[in-house]
C-alpha cells in the first residue's frame, strides 16, 4: 500500500534541468572542437549526448576533417591545382603588363589612335 500523496508546495519542487538548445548551424571551430574530442578518445555517445549532435553527424564531421587534413598534407598538389596556380600567376603578370602598357600609351598621347586600332 502506498502512502498518502504529498501536495507540492511552492518552492518544494526541484528546479527544472535546463538543457541548452543546440545551434541550428555549427561554426567550423565548434565542429573542430567536437571532432578533436573524438580523436582524443572521448566516447562518441558521450560527445553526442553532451553536444546534442547526432552520432552519425559527428562521424561525418570526423571523416571530412580527416580527409581534408590528409589532402592538405600531401607534398605535391594535384596536377590541376598546380596548373591553376600557374595560370593565375600568368594572368596576374599579363594584367600588370597591360596596365603598364595602357599607362605608357596614355602618357605618350596615343590614346585616341590606340582605341581606333583596338576596334
Amino acid at each position: 500500500m502506498k502512502g498518502p500523496k504529498r501536495k507540492a508546495t511552492p518552492g518544494s519542487e526541484p528546479p527544472p534541468v535546463e538543457v541548452p538548445e543546440p545551434p541550428e548551424r555549427w561554426s567550423a571551430s565548434r565542429k573542430t572542437e567536437l571532432v578533436l574530442r573524438l580523436l582524443r578518445g572521448e566516447a562518441l555517445d558521450a560527445v553526442s549526448r553532451e553536444s546534442q549532435v547526432p552520432a552519425h553527424e559527428l562521424e561525418s564531421w570526423k571523416r571530412v576533417f580527416l580527409e581534408q587534413g590528409t589532402r592538405r598534407l600531401r607534398i605535391r598538389g594535384e596536377p590541376e591545382e598546380r596548373e591553376l596556380t600557374l595560370a593565375r600567376a600568368k594572368i596576374g603578370e599579363l594584367m600588370m603588363r597591360l596596365e603598364l602598357a595602357e599607362d605608357l600609351i596614355e602618357k605618350r598621347g596615343f590614346t585616341d589612335e590606340w582605341k581606333r586600332r583596338a576596334r
